[in-house]
């Protein structure tokens, strides 16, 4: 949410959150500061063939033009970080379906997370590789900047100094960072890839404590933000990757109903809730005036009812995924998730052949956990 698409590389979307809007502002301030000038140049004096005065970079309006242009410069520089894992993963064939960068920098938003940990390892060292070769780009700039451009200088020299700071602290073990992705990868060369996963993710959960009481001891509300996000992306994803092993092999074929039931859209919720009881069924197709199914009405969307006078076709989703007997299970329950919806529609050769519902779902996840290899997976269609 609150995402704007700005431009597109490789026909990739670049996104910009609405944090990151209201940051900026903040970011370019608190660079812009007097003491953080003093202390970045006494930093880049290092390196620097034109030793540049603090004075000067701090005088009149100058501290604001720097803040913002490196303000700028570090959100590109985040960008092409993000660029970086995008051209990895398009070079084993992975689609990346956004880019988007937030208050806390940027997500890649990759259609797969591979398995292979050759695969996962170089994706996720590709980020820092880019961040490196920014810094040594922005230092050749620093190199051949006439010394009568000092705020360029400046900009430059502190963009050097950032981004391997931030490579860093990206390569930190802190899963789902780069550094616990990388983690991951070379953990998954011996254990399943599920163990893999759970060990990085207890390493992230520690980091994440850790960032918390930073955050606490030095009143820091991004080392608090920081925390909250690696704690819930390494739970989060640890328990994707645990759901992905428990339904391996499952297809919407082993799952599915196949004894559908229609109704049609000008059907009262009142006549629906009667048939439901008669019938001992909580999912039903809707049918238009075609006779085509137009989308899935539930017991769930009577939350949406508006009195018995309402109908079928008010309240039922249409937005439903349309999916074949071959399509994992876990891709089914993605896919479910992304469009919100309780239900799916398995279709062959242009017929429907099936639905599979939340409740079916959470009963073959059950049986599942419970039988493990013991239920083995029907035959898909």
């Amino acid at each position: 949410m609150w995402n704007y698409r700005i431009t597109s590389v490789w026909g990739i979307p670049i996104r910009i959150n609405v944090s990151l809007l209201v940051f900026l502002p903040v970011l370019a301030w608190l660079i812009g500061s007097g003491e953080q000038i003093t202390i970045y140049t006494g930093i880049i004096n290092g390196f620097t063939p034109s030793p540049l005065d603090a004075a000067d970079l701090r005088a009149g309006n100058t501290p604001w033009l720097i803040g913002s242009l490196a303000a700028v410069g570090l959100f590109v520089s985040v960008a092409l970080h993000e660029l970086g894992h995008s051209w990895a993963a398009r070079r084993y064939g992975i689609e990346v379906e956004s880019i988007t960068l937030w208050l806390l920098g940027g997500l890649a938003n990759l259609q797969t997370i591979p398995r292979e940990w050759q695969k996962e390892f170089w994706i996720a060292i590709a980020g820092p590789a880019a961040s490196v070769l920014v810094a040594a780009v922005a230092y050749a700039a620093v190199l051949v900047v006439p010394a009568s451009l000092p705020v360029v200088t400046f900009v430059f020299g502190w963009l050097v100094v950032t981004n391997l700071v931030l490579t860093v602290f990206n390569l930190l073990p802190a899963f789902p960072m780069d550094g616990g992705r990388v983690l991951r990868a070379l953990l998954a060369r011996s254990q399943p890839y599920a163990t893999a996963t759970r060990t990085a993710a207890r390493v992230g959960a520690l980091f994440a404590l850790g960032f918390a009481i930073l955050g606490v001891l030095s009143f820091s509300p991004l080392l608090l933000l920081l925390a909250l996000f690696v704690y819930g992306g390494a739970t989060s994803e640890s328990r994707l990757v645990a759901l992905d092993t428990l339904l391996d092999g499952v297809t919407a074929a082993d799952v599915m109903t196949t004894d559908t039931e229609r109704v049609t859209g000008d059907t009262t919720m009142a006549d629906l809730a009667t048939r439901m009881l008669e019938e001992g069924r909580t999912t039903y197709l809707v049918t238009g005036d075609d006779g085509t199914v137009a989308g899935i009405v539930s017991v769930d969307d009577f939350k949406r009812s508006r009195g018995q006078d309402t109908t079928v076709e008010e309240v039922m989703d249409t937005n439903v995924p349309r999916i074949t007997g071959e399509t994992s299970l876990f891709d089914v329950y993605g896919l479910m998730n992304r469009d919100r919806v309780d239900a799916a529609i398995v279709e062959a050769d242009g017929e429907i052949r099936g639905v599979i519902t939340s409740t079916q779902m959470a009963t073959a996840l059950q049986i599942r956990r419970e039988a493990g290899s013991v239920a083995a997976p029907r035959t898909a269609m």
